[in-house]
C-alpha cells in the first residue's frame, strides 16, 4: 500500500508530458537543432578558412600561444578540422544548452506554481511529483535527440564514429545536468525569476571555474565544473568515456535534491521563506514601481551577485594573460593593430566584454518579459482596474529592464577594473577605462530590451519566443562575423557590432546614441501596442 501511495505522487505524468510538447512545439524543436545547424556551420566555415592540414596546424599552435582565446574557449587538443570544430563549437553550445533547460525547466515548475495553474491541476488526478518529472522527461529525450544529431551530421560529413558521439553525447549530458539543477533551483524560491537568476548565476559560476583552470595556476579547479568536464571528453583527440559517469553522478544528486525539497515544501512555496512584510502597505509601498522592485530585485540581485565574482574572476585572469602574452611577440603585434597602446589586458577585455554585453541583454529581455508574466498570470487586469495606467505600468518594470543592466555592467566593470587595476598598480585609470568600456554595450542591451517590449506591445502571445530568436539571431550573426561567414551588411543587423571598442581604439558617440534611439523608438511602440490591445 506505501508503494501504491508513492506511485499516487506520479500520476499525471503522461498528461503534462502531452502538455509540455503542445505548449512547447515551436521552442523545443528549435533548440533540438540548433546545436547540430551551429555545429555545420562551424564546420563549413574553418573548412573554408582552413583548408589543409598545415594552416589547421598553423592555426591550433596561434589559439596555443593565445591565452585570452585559451581562457575563453579552452585548449585545442587536435590541430584536425574536427577537434577545430569541436573546440570552437563547444563552450557556446554549453550556454545554449544550459539556458534552454534552465528555462524551460523553471517554467513548466515554479511558473505554474507562481500563476496558480499548477494548484488548479493538482486539484484533479496530478501527483506532487507529477511536474517536475514530466518537464525532466522531456527536456532529457529533448537534449538526448539533440545530441544525435550532432552526432549524425557530424558523421555524414565524414568525421570519426567515435568523436562524433562523444561530442554529441556530451551536448546531451550537459543538458541532463542544468535541467536537473533547474529542477533543485526551483524548489528553492517562490520566484521563478529568482529560481532563473540562481541557475544563470552558477552556470556563470561553472564557466569561471573552468576559466581559472584552463589558465593552468589552478587547473584542479575546472574538475569542479561540469562546464570543465565536457571538455575533458575531448571527443577527436582520444576520447575519456569514462567521463560521462561524472555526469550522470550529478544528475543523479541533483534529481535526488529536486524530489526531495519537492516533497518537503508546499505548493507555491519555496525552500527559501519569503520575507513578509506588515498587514498594510507604507505609503512608500503604493505605487505600480514598488510592486515592480518587489517582483524584480530578487533577479537583480542574483544577477549583480553573479556580474560581481564574474568581474573579480575576469580581472584576475586579466592579469595572469597579461604576464604570458608580455613575452610573446606575435600576440603584442596582434594587439598592437587592434589600437595605439593596446596591452595585452586590454586585449583580453576587449575580447570578454561583448560576451558579457550579450548576457547582460539576457537580463534586459528577463526583465521586460516580467510584463508578460505578470499579464498571463491574470495579476495585471485587477492592477490596471484600479486607478493605475497601462502605460504607468509597464515603464515601471521598463526601468528594471533599463536601469537594471547598468547596473550589472557597472558592477561588474567595477570589480574587474579593481581587480585588474590593484594588481597592475594602476587602480585609477584602469578601473575608470574599464569601466566606460563595459558601459558602453549599455545601448546595445537596450536595443534587446526595447525590441522584447516591441514584441509585447504587438504580438504578445509569442513574445517570450521571439525575444530570445532575436538575441540568438545576434550571437549567431556575431559568430558568424568572427568566423568571416557573414557580410558586413549582414552582421550590422546585430547591435553588439556597432558598439566602439574603447579599450584598444579611439572613441565614437554617435553609434552609442543611434542605438540608444532605436531602442526608445521600439520601447515606445511597444507602449503604444499595449496600449490599444486587449489584457490577456
Amino acid at each position: 500500500m506505501k508503494t501504491l501511495r508513492g506511485m499516487d505522487e506520479f500520476v499525471g505524468t503522461g498528461a503534462l508530458i502531452r502538455l509540455i510538447l503542445r505548449r512547447d512545439r515551436v521552442v523545443l524543436p528549435t533548440w533540438i537543432v540548433l546545436p547540430a545547424l551551429l555545429a555545420l556551420s562551424i564546420e563549413a566555415s574553418f573548412a573554408h578558412l582552413y583548408h589543409t592540414p598545415t594552416l589547421l596546424q598553423a592555426f591550433a599552435n596561434e589559439v596555443a600561444s593565445n591565452p585570452a582565446e585559451v581562457a575563453l574557449l579552452g585548449p585545442v587538443y587536435a590541430p584536425t578540422l574536427a577537434g577545430i570544430t569541436a573546440w570552437r563549437w563547444s563552450m557556446l553550445t554549453v550556454v545554449l544548452i544550459a539556458l534552454a533547460n534552465l528555462f524551460t525547466v523553471t517554467r513548466h515548475t515554479r511558473t505554474e506554481e507562481e500563476s496558480g495553474r499548477r494548484e488548479l491541476l493538482g486539484s484533479t488526478m496530478v501527483g506532487r511529483y507529477a511536474a517536475l518529472t514530466a518537464v525532466l522527461i522531456v527536456t532529457g529525450v529533448a537534449d538526448l535527440l539533440s545530441g544525435l544529431l550532432v552526432a549524425g551530421g557530424l558523421i555524414g560529413i565524414g568525421f570519426s564514429f567515435a568523436g562524433s558521439c562523444a561530442l554529441g553525447l556530451s551536448v546531451a549530458a550537459i543538458g541532463w545536468t542544468f535541467a536537473a539543477l533547474a529542477g533543485v533551483t526551483a524548489q528553492m524560491t517562490e520566484s521563478a525569476g529568482v529560481a532563473n537568476g540562481i541557475g544563470g548565476a552558477l552556470l556563470g559560476l561553472f564557466y569561471l571555474l573552468r576559466v581559472v583552470g584552463d589558465m593552468g595556476a589552478y587547473s584542479g579547479l575546472s574538475w569542479l565544473s561540469p562546464v570543465g568536464w565536457m571538455r575533458f571528453v575531448r571527443p577527436f583527440a582520444a576520447e575519456r568515456w569514462w567521463i560521462f559517469a561524472l555526469f550522470i553522478g550529478l544528475v543523479i544528486v541533483f534529481c535526488v535534491c529536486a524530489y526531495m525539497l519537492a516533497a518537503r515544501r508546499d505548493l507555491g512555496a519555496g525552500l527559501l521563506p519569503p520575507q513578509l512584510g506588515p498587514a498594510t502597505a507604507s505609503p512608500s509601498l503604493r505605487s505600480p514601481f514598488a510592486l515592480a522592485w518587489r517582483l524584480q530585485r530578487g533577479m537583480l540581485f542574483a544577477w549583480v551577485t553573479a556580474f560581481a565574482v564574474m568581474g573579480i574572476a575576469f580581472g584576475y585572469v586579466a592579469k595572469t594573460v597579461a604576464d604570458q602574452l608580455s613575452a610573446n611577440p606575435q600576440m603584442l603585434n596582434l594587439f598592437a593593430h587592434m589600437g595605439p597602446n593596446v596591452g595585452p589586458g586590454y586585449g583580453f577585455f576587449t575580447l570578454a566584454l561583448e560576451i558579457f554585453g550579450e548576457v547582460a541583454a539576457a537580463y534586459a529581455i528577463l526583465a521586460t518579459l516580467r510584463l508578460r508574466s505578470e499579464e498571463v498570470s491574470g495579476r495585471a487586469e485587477p492592477l490596471l482596474a484600479n486607478a493605475v495606467s497601462r502605460s504607468g505600468w509597464a515603464i515601471s518594470h521598463l526601468m528594471f529592464a533599463a536601469f537594471g543592466p547598468a547596473f550589472v555592467l557597472t558592477v561588474f566593470g567595477l570589480t574587474a577594473g579593481l581587480t585588474y587595476g590593484m594588481s597592475q598598480g594602476t587602480m585609477g585609470t584602469t578601473l575608470l577605462r574599464v569601466l566606460i568600456a563595459t558601459l558602453a554595450y549599455l545601448p546595445a542591451v537596450w536595443v534587446l530590451a526595447g525590441t522584447t517590449m516591441l514584441l509585447f506591445g504587438l504580438l504578445p502571445r509569442v513574445a517570450s519566443f521571439l525575444s530570445w530568436v532575436v538575441l540568438m539571431v545576434c550571437l549567431l550573426l556575431d559568430l558568424g562575423g568572427e568566423l568571416q561567414q557573414v557580410s558586413q551588411a549582414v552582421l550590422n543587423l546585430s547591435p553588439f557590432p556597432h558598439v566602439p571598442k574603447l579599450l584598444v581604439s579611439q572613441a565614437s558617440a554617435l553609434p552609442l546614441v543611434a542605438l540608444a534611439v532605436i531602442a526608445v523608438a521600439f520601447t515606445l511602440v511597444g507602449l503604444v501596442g499595449f496600449r490599444q490591445r486587449a489584457i490577456g
